[in-house]
């Protein structure tokens, strides 16, 4: 073997694939397969890519772009897999590849590059972003623009991703973020809160009812004030160097509190703090930061769960509720039953599993953006099982999630019949649980 193809078969991180059987039981639950019924935008497909190029059979690396473009990176493959291959890690190195091998001077990538470099893990520059939507809000400027029919002349992405923009807070509640609070309860945890960027620039409010909830169930919480963002985006896009980069900052700055638990409330954010170790394994000096950090690390359902929950609340009424969980908490974390069972122990509420529950519902980031038709061809499948539950609400975990499925509610037409909240919004409404 030659050292180019030698060293591409470490790049590509060939000797994982080994592992693939080619039983297929990664097809039936792969988005992308059931949706375009292309082998090669299977796991195993991709799997079997990776190899022929490993081996020499394919001399074009840019004969992986598509597929693996296409691909959401739910890893629900890695749930269905009897051999544990780690496809998570195989489509990380195989995107990063292709990223480091494409032109920097394309202004597509330019942009994307000041955006996930620049941009989304300064908070400064993010709170900005969320005053700038609360200004168009409150200027009225939104209702000119829904009512106007310029939606009908930009591009439909655009007037599709316009109609799911969340209520925003005003700046000066923006800045009273609270830097924690302590429970007037006997202390069960102290917790770290990881606020997110997108979280804090777009659903600043779960946030504040995220760390009032904490309280409620006992923890002292503490939120780190010079946290960044979890670098999930970044390795999406296979720029491994930010993400990385991104994980000291982070490692670094949680260090400094003694906490039992770093606490999200993000699927997407969650999955990357808790893969820090996995991020940073080859590094000698954070390998074991990496890995102390993502043991501690938890999504806010597991706290509260093992908090005992919430205290009773009103009663609902059969109120008919479904649950979209975030692939990343069941595919990655592997948390599935907290969410559950904080919501089955609402009394009154009739909770209602939709079918294929587990499957993606095509938002992956920032999926949705950059392949939007294979996104809403995904969101319309999942809108099918939604409406066979006849829910009133439906509950998510993740901000992605959460757009997503207010985008599927507003092409099916239900906006007067359905809604779509995140987790904790919906516990803070049945508990009467207001802001800080």
């Amino acid at each position: 073997m030659d050292l180019t193809l030698k060293q591409l078969r470490e790049e590509l991180k060939y000797d994982k694939t080994n592992k693939c059987v080619q039983c297929g039981y990664c097809i039936p639950v792969c988005p992308t397969y059931t949706t375009f019924k292309k082998e090669t935008h299977s796991p195993r497909g991709r799997i079997n890519l990776v190899k022929m190029v490993g081996e020499g059979r394919i001399s074009e690396l840019s004969v992986l772009e598509e597929s693996f473009d296409l691909c959401l990176g739910c890893r629900a493959c890695e749930s269905a897999c009897p051999t544990g291959v780690e496809y998570g890690s195989i489509l990380e190195s195989v995107r990063f590849a292709l990223e480091k091998r494409k032109s920097p001077f394309v202004l597509k990538r330019l942009l994307q590059k000041v955006i996930l470099r620049k941009v989304v893990p300064s908070r400064k520059i993010m709170n900005l972003t969320g005053h700038t939507f609360w200004l168009y809000e409150k200027t009225k400027l939104q209702k000119a623009v829904r009512f106007s029919g310029i939606k009908k002349v930009i591009p439909n992405k655009m007037g599709t991703f316009e109609s799911v923009i969340p209520e925003s807070v005003p700046p000066k509640e923006r800045r009273n973020l609270s830097k924690g609070i302590s429970t007037k309860k006997e202390a069960k945890y102290t917790v770290a809160f990881f606020v997110g960027c997108v979280m804090d620039a777009m659903f600043h409010r779960i946030n504040q009812l995220s760390i009032k909830l904490l309280s409620e169930v006992g923890c002292n919480v503490i939120v780190v004030q010079n946290q960044t963002c979890c670098g999930a985006l970044h390795a999406h896009a296979g720029d491994i160097y930010e993400a990385r980069r991104l994980a000291k900052e982070n490692i670094s700055a949680f260090e400094q509190i003694n906490a039992d638990f770093i606490v999200n409330n993000a699927g997407g954010c969650g999955a990357m703090l808790y893969e820090y170790g996995h991020l940073l394994e080859d590094d000698h000096e954070w390998a074991e930061r990496a890995s102390n950090f993502s043991n501690k690390s938890r999504d806010i359902s597991q706290i509260i769960f093992a908090c005992g929950g919430l205290p009773k609340s009103a009663f609902r009424n059969n109120e008919r509720i479904t649950y979209q969980p975030s692939c990343h908490m069941i595919n990655v974390q592997k948390v599935k039953n907290e969410p559950i069972e904080l919501i089955k122990a609402i009394p009154g509420i009739n909770f209602i599993e939709m079918e294929q529950a587990d499957s993606c519902c095509g938002s992956a980031g920032i999926y949705n953006i950059v392949n939007y038709e294979a996104s809403m061809q995904i969101l319309d499948e999942k809108m099918k099982h939604t409406k066979a539950t006849e829910a009133t609400t439906i509950i998510t975990t993740n901000p992605g999630c959460l757009l997503q499925m207010k985008i599927g509610i507003e092409r099916e037409g239900f906006s007067q019949s359905m809604r779509a909240l995140h987790l904790i919004e919906y516990l803070a409404e049945v508990y009467g649980i207001s802001k800080i």
